[in-house]
């Protein structure tokens, strides 16, 4: 049963608005450390506690106020000048903010939550009488623990209490016996210090508290009402112009059809085209929201993660006003924190091996987003020591991932994505937070699943980027629609480079494949009816050359009919490889959108015949 009877309403915005301030408070934690001083980043501090405070006050989390009032009054004497921010201060009040998450957490399960562990509360009192570190003998704070020594492994029951918070305050409260922290996998850990949506929790479904078996996913959207405003009119506008169409369609039918009647029914499409795309563009809008939301967990995680592997690391964030697509905002969540562990972990050198390099003791890493064109860029960018192709190359060859003839005839590039084959590993030392040959192929996987793709770019010496490109959107899929024979198929635009004729005499067998040399590349030839499992009745004439991630290679087709906004419809019921799903032409044909790298892992023995999937696709669509 829920503790919040006819409050349900009031505890999801609550939990809505506290949850990103208290984000927000956490980014402020991070940056204070380096400027402590900051009058105005205290009073910041100061007003978000006392915000949540009253929130929680309205639902009568009286725990939650307790906890919240006395770090406001810590906040209170540091911003009046009565009290300085010292290490021991600090790491109190990132235990406080980790133990206000943990409330967040009973809440989202409906939940009362239970009084703060003692140990912290006893040291906010003891911070804000000034007492803070005058107990005898204390033990060393988790969040200054002495660096981890090369190639040694990170104790992460002392990166829990960094991160999720409150028993790390047993540092600052001697007397208090704290119960040993079994560590947890870095996955868990992480999951801590960003905060569990109630969508997070086994079978949680609300604050009713029915469970469920499945977990659910957030499927609410904050909406500018400008936007809405803007959808409310074009409705109006295409309303007003389909009753033209109306008035206009009457008349011809009556007889009248003189150029005048046709002259303003060609005007009243054409003004119902331009509306409808307007509405469209104005509808993916309101879908769109500021990828800041999502950075702003990370400062938190690079700070913790940093300080317990003994490095200093300074997480620079930049575009966070670039808007993406709601859908793609949770999904990007697990990617881009493997991403940035792993460039604390292996990227940046530890404050020697930097001096010794002639660089500075503190790495930036940078995390940043823009759009460019229809798609949306997210760069993952450390100055570390950067990778070393040959070394990678080494690597995988000693894993069996590859062999010796392979290895000699990559490139950097296909060096460098060595790194997302599962399994593979540089490390030299198995911990929990590396060496175990997985987290990057997971990365790859995941953008991939939203249909975008990631490179990396590194100089030895200099640093890592790693560049994710995505779509602006998933609900609509630029693609390129080629044809075997008369029936049309549709494959990403954004893994086409250009189409090139096929001529039988530029054909030369390799290997006992046929390839093709393009401005110097030899490329393999790789027959889309053979992919699809489908007879050839002639030969190919045209080849697309698409690039992925790891290859590129022409698809053979008989022929192509252009571009076109595909607007996509899934095969849930009834999903064959090779096939992300299906659309429809402006003349009403049905057209399968190819998933190419499925497909190609796929291949001729997975076939499903063409006959199968246009029956299911005709079905699909005249369902919806």
């Amino acid at each position: 049963m829920s503790d919040f009877g006819g409050m349900e309403d009031l505890l999801q915005d609550f939990l809505l608005e506290a949850g990103d301030l208290l984000s927000d408070v956490d980014n402020k934690l991070v940056d204070l450390e380096r400027a402590p001083d900051d009058r105005s980043m205290l009073n910041e501090i100061f007003r978000g506690f006392h915000t949540i405070k009253g929130g929680a006050g309205f639902l009568n989390a009286t725990e939650l106020v307790t906890l919240c009032h006395l770090t406001e009054n810590l906040f209170d004497k540091l911003r009046n000048g009565e009290l300085r921010v010292t290490a021991e201060s600090m790491d109190v009040i990132l235990s406080a903010t980790g133990a206000v998450r943990d409330m967040f957490g009973s809440l989202e399960s409906a939940t009362q939550p239970r009084a703060a562990d003692p140990a912290l509360i006893d040291s906010l009192k003891r911070a804000i009488a000034g007492e803070l570190g005058k107990a005898e003998a204390p033990a060393a704070a988790p969040a200054a623990a002495a660096p981890v020594p090369a190639g040694a492994e990170p104790d992460w029951a002392k990166l829990h209490q960094a991160v999720t918070g409150v028993p790390a305050v047993a540092a600052v409260s001697a007397p208090v016996e704290v119960k040993p922290v079994v560590a947890e996998k870095p996955e868990e850990i992480i999951k801590a210090a960003i905060g569990r949506r109630a969508t997070d929790k086994p079978g949680y479904s609300g604050p009713t508290g029915r469970r469920d078996s499945e977990k659910q996913r957030d499927n609410s959207i904050r909406v500018d009402t400008t936007r809405l405003d803007q959808v409310l009119n074009l409705s109006g506008e295409i309303g007003l112009t389909k009753n033209r169409l109306n008035a206009l369609r009457s008349q011809i039918l009556n007889g009248d059809d003189d150029p005048e009647t046709m002259h303003a029914l060609d005007v009243a499409v054409s003004q119902l085209d331009l509306l409808v795309s307007d509405l469209q563009n104005a509808v993916m809008k309101t879908r769109m929201q500021p990828i800041g939301r999502l950075f702003q967990k990370y400062p938190r995680i690079a700070r913790d993660l940093a300080r317990n592997l003994g490095k200093d690391v300074e997480l620079v964030l930049a575009g966070e006003d670039t808007e993406i697509d709601k859908t793609m905002i949770e999904d990007l969540s697990d990617p881009i924190i493997h991403l940035i562990r792993n460039a604390v972990d292996h990227g940046v050198e530890g404050k020697a091996e930097r001096l010794a390099n002639g660089k500075g003791e503190k790495s930036i890493l940078r995390l940043e987003a823009r759009q460019e064109g229809d798609h949306i860029i997210i760069l993952v960018a450390d100055d570390g020591r950067g990778m070393n192709a040959e070394n990678l190359r080494a690597s995988a060859v000693s894993k069996g991932l590859i062999t010796d003839e392979e290895a000699n005839t990559m490139d950097e590039r296909q060096s460098y994505n060595l790194v997302f084959l599962p399994g593979f590993s540089t490390a030299g030392v198995v911990s929990d937070v590396s060496g175990r040959g997985v987290g990057m192929d997971v990365v790859r996987t995941n953008i991939q699943k939203l249909n975008g793709q990631i490179d990396i770019k590194s100089v030895a010496g200099q640093g890592t980027s790693f560049v994710i490109s995505l779509p602006l959107t998933l609900a609509i899929l630029p693609v390129l629609l080629v044809r075997l024979g008369d029936q049309p198929l549709a494959v990403p635009l954004s893994m086409v480079r250009e189409i090139l004729p096929i001529t039988p005499d530029e054909v030369q067998e390799v290997g006992g494949r046929a390839t093709m040399v393009v401005r110097g590349e030899v490329l393999p030839i790789v027959p889309l009816a053979n992919l699809l499992g489908w007879p050839q009745d002639t030969q190919p004439e045209y080849g697309v050359l698409m690039q992925t991630a790891e290859q590129s290679f022409i698809l053979a087709i008989d022929s192509f009919a252009g571009r076109e906004d595909a607007v996509i419809k899934s095969l849930d019921d009834f999903r064959p490889k090779g096939v992300a799903g299906v659309t429809t032409l402006s003349n009403g044909q049905i057209v399968l959108i190819l998933d190419m790298k499925e497909l190609l892992g796929v291949g001729e023995r997975h076939g499903v015949s063409r006959a199968v999937l246009i029956q299911h696709s005709k079905k699909k669509l005249l369902a919806a």
